[in-house]
């Protein structure tokens, strides 16, 4: 009797570590894809930024542009988006850009947008980049943009 004992307790050990190996593999697995969600969402999270940043200087040039007249192709004028005035706009004639910064203090926020005015025919184009971070050395930095022809 004491000999089948024996043989039963190596068995059972060999068992419990196959038994431990398989639960740590599949909870290995989950935490990679748990892992990979959180990274997907953080992602789509700053796109997100970067894309309402985009939107904010598209409506801020187009509120100087139709209602203020402010990218005017003779006459320069000064803008105030986001708090912050934005001097010599326009008067550069047909083809001249004029391309302003926003800076959405003390968020990590910023767009660049570009106006241009071009004749035949009579167009306006309004480009905005916008970012989720305004540090260039950001491996993270994501850019959208958004383009109104009128």
């Amino acid at each position: 009797m004491k000999r089948i004992t024996k043989n039963k307790k190596g068995f059972t050990l060999l068992l419990a570590v196959l038994i431990s190996s398989l639960l740590l593999a599949i909870g290995l697995a989950i935490f990679n894809i748990t892992i990979k969600e959180l990274l997907l969402a953080s992602s789509g999270r700053e796109s997100q930024f970067a894309f309402y940043s985009a939107d904010t200087g598209t409506e801020c040039a187009l509120y100087w542009d139709l209602k203020q007249g402010a990218f005017s192709t003779s006459t320069t004028s000064s803008i105030n988006c986001n708090g912050t005035a934005i001097p010599g706009m326009g008067g550069g004639g047909y083809g001249a850009q004029n391309v302003f910064q926003l800076d959405f203090s003390p968020e990590p926020y910023c767009a660049i947008v570009t106006v241009t005015k071009t004749t035949g025919p009579e167009r306006t184009t309004i480009e905005s980049r916008g970012y989720n971070s305004c540090d260039t050395g950001n491996p993270r930095r994501v850019e959208r943009a958004i383009r109104v022809v009128y």
